[in-house]
């Protein structure tokens, strides 16, 4: 009986109890697959970030809506709303995107959680390459997510 639950349902006479929460669902252990445009370096060949990335993330939350992403040791914070729609708004964090240094990357997107423990996430990760490869300006790859419990 609480509109903020993901099963709402207006008719309901009574609490049964049975009402979800996306904030809750969202927390915990997911494994993801991941599908990334590759990048091609010259001289260096091609970068796939889904080499790069983990098998499975941890979320935890704090109050109604924050969520911190754990993406295998890097913290992303994103926001859920009560129908379990996630946006990471644009944030800093040092990654190795396959090059063997951390760089400087701007990570930002949307996703969703649902109640079957599946879920999506669409992100987009910016950089620039370090010297002399800088030269080649601006990187950014897009990389869509599937997420499951």
């Amino acid at each position: 009986m609480d509109p903020n639950s993901m099963t709402y349902n207006l008719e309901a006479q009574k609490d049964d109890g049975s009402c979800v929460y996306s904030h809750n669902l969202a927390q915990g252990t997911w494994n993801m697959t991941p599908e990334c445009e590759e990048l091609t370096i010259p001289v260096l060949g091609t970068i796939s970030l889904d080499d790069q990335l983990p098998d499975s993330i941890n979320i935890q939350g704090e109050g109604n809506t924050t969520l911190f992403i754990d993406i295998d040791g890097t913290i992303v914070t994103g926001e859920i709303d009560f129908a379990g729609n996630i946006n990471v708004e644009k944030q800093t964090v040092s990654i190795d995107p396959g090059l063997g240094v951390p760089l400087d990357v701007d990570i930002e997107g949307d996703g969703a959680v649902y109640l079957d423990n599946t879920g999506v996430m669409d992100l987009t990760y910016s950089f620039n390459l370090p010297p002399p490869l800088d030269l080649l300006g601006s990187q950014s790859i897009d990389c869509a997510i599937t997420l499951n419990k």
